[in-house]
């Protein structure tokens, strides 16, 4: 890796804070979407996850201790602004104070996400990410926390994968807020990379300080799970459908026409919505964890593709193939189409069935070969010319893994739910190590060098 490649870790504020009512928050939507019996396995709820509201001086010491340079984490919308709009929580904002506060005396450089999913269940109610106002207040809301953190946080991004809160959250009904709705994914869609453009501006006006600010897409190769025609026009769909529906118009491109075809329905587009949705930004972040396998579907839903097994595949507890090379496949082939000015790998990481040895270690052997294989795929990447800037684990901790509750464990350290113990794992180790072996080589120290004054960006 280059010199001032970042090495960092991941979490976000639902699947690790808990405290859910304490100091003013007010629900959001995962909070309702959690409390319906069905729709989480095990009946969990994120009302208490990790404790990192209470435990956060603990989690960052974990964080000094393995050296990881860079964390990033999102902030809680209804902690913040209870209200959703209007008036600010001291107690929210005062939270992160003291978090960044801690992660720069520990030397390590925070990375902000302002929405990983949390939408305060106050604007759900007035009709939430269909409905354009829910934009514009997210780019107050982004105002507010620039404004607050600017001074010490440099590192921004807007939304966190966008595929999940308007397909899987408006269409498939499987994430929150549970909608099964064409027209209201496509109108959500719209409004989130509205309110990404919104907010990128919102923020770079709030901050006191420099902002290199991006957006976070967890796209994946999508190919034929057959030579049938059929199968190779499915897995166009769906390419289009978790790939280039959003990186054509956060580049310029606006809508991809043959996807408008498939859906049948108009994003609302207004005015200079696309040119806002392609605002400049400063790196593109991408979520990477599985290639798709795709199958005609013309009785599903849009885009009416199926994803299926690949044959004889590693794979871990999410029943997700384990294809390194599908990342680097990935950051060449977005770094050749789109030209973003740099690329992080916001989230890369793979779920074991871990269990705690009498001894109280926790051995993941699979864990660390998919870490290693991955950040392999990382450095051939980098060979072929992509401008790549950092790692970040998924994730930090064991958390409340959405749908699939607490029995899905992605984390470097091992959370025992019942007393909050904290063990780090063998592969947190090894993480440690890697980064030690890079720092010995020339790399920076923890934190890494920050970005310049005034980024410029082609992305």
């Amino acid at each position: 890796m280059p010199p001032d490649f970042l090495w960092g870790a991941a979490t976000a504020a639902y699947q690790i804070e808990g405290a859910v009512a304490a100091d003013g928050r007010t629900p959001s939507i995962w909070d309702t979407f959690s409390a319906v019996p069905g729709n989480i396995d095990n009946g969990d709820t994120g009302a208490r996850a990790c404790d990192h509201y209470h435990r956060w001086p603990r989690d960052v010491a974990l964080m000094r201790e393995l050296g990881i340079g860079a964390y990033r984490f999102s902030v809680a919308w209804p902690r913040i602004m209870p209200g959703g709009t209007g008036a600010v929580n001291p107690a929210g904002l005062g939270f992160y104070d003291r978090l960044v506060d801690e992660l720069l005396a520990a030397g390590i450089r925070p990375f902000v996400t302002l929405y990983h999913w949390d939408l305060p269940q106050v604007l759900q109610d007035r009709g939430g990410w269909p409905e354009r106002a829910t934009a514009t207040a997210f780019a107050d809301f982004a105002a507010v926390v620039a404004a607050r953190l600017g001074d010490r946080v440099a590192d921004w991004s807007t939304v966190n994968e966008p595929v999940c809160v308007c397909w899987i959250g408006h269409l498939e009904g499987r994430m929150a807020p549970g909608g099964r709705d064409l027209t209201a994914a496509v109108r959500a869609a719209h409004h989130i990379l509205l309110g990404h453009g919104l907010a990128t501006e919102a923020v770079r006006a709030a901050s006191p300080g420099p902002a290199s600010i991006g957006i976070v897409l967890n796209p994946s190769p999508c190919e034929p799970a057959t030579d049938r025609p059929a199968d190779v026009a499915a897995a166009r769909r769906m390419d289009g459908h978790v790939n280039r529906w959003w990186l054509d118009p956060l580049h310029g491109r606006g809508y991809p026409e043959d996807m408008l075809a498939t859906y049948g329905v108009q994003p609302p587009v207004r005015g200079d919505d696309l040119a806002v949705i392609a605002t400049r930004t400063d790196y593109l972040g991408l979520n990477y964890y599985f290639r798709q396998l795709i199958v005609d579907d013309p009785a599903g839903p849009p885009p009416y593709a199926r994803q299926v097994p690949v044959p004889d595949a590693v794979q871990t507890a999410m029943d997700w193939e384990v294809y390194p090379a599908g990342l680097e496949q990935l950051l060449v082939d977005i770094s050749t189409e789109y030209a973003p000015r740099r690329i992080l790998v916001t989230e890369s990481g793979s779920a074991w069935p871990d269990t705690v040895a009498p001894d109280g270690t926790v051995s993941d052997p699979d864990r660390i070969d998919h870490l290693e294989r991955h950040l392999a795929a990382c450095a051939s990447a980098l060979r072929r010319g992509v401008p790549l800037g950092g790692y970040f684990v998924w994730s930090l901790l064991d958390n409340f893994e959405w749908a699939y509750g607490y029995a899905k464990r992605f984390g470097l350290v091992h959370v025992d739910y019942p007393t909050q113990r904290r063990t780090v794992k063998a592969s947190g180790r090894r993480y440690a190590d890697l980064i030690r072996a890079h720092r010995l080589l020339g790399g920076p120290p923890p934190g890494g060098p920050q970005p310049p004054t005034n980024p410029q960006s082609a992305g």
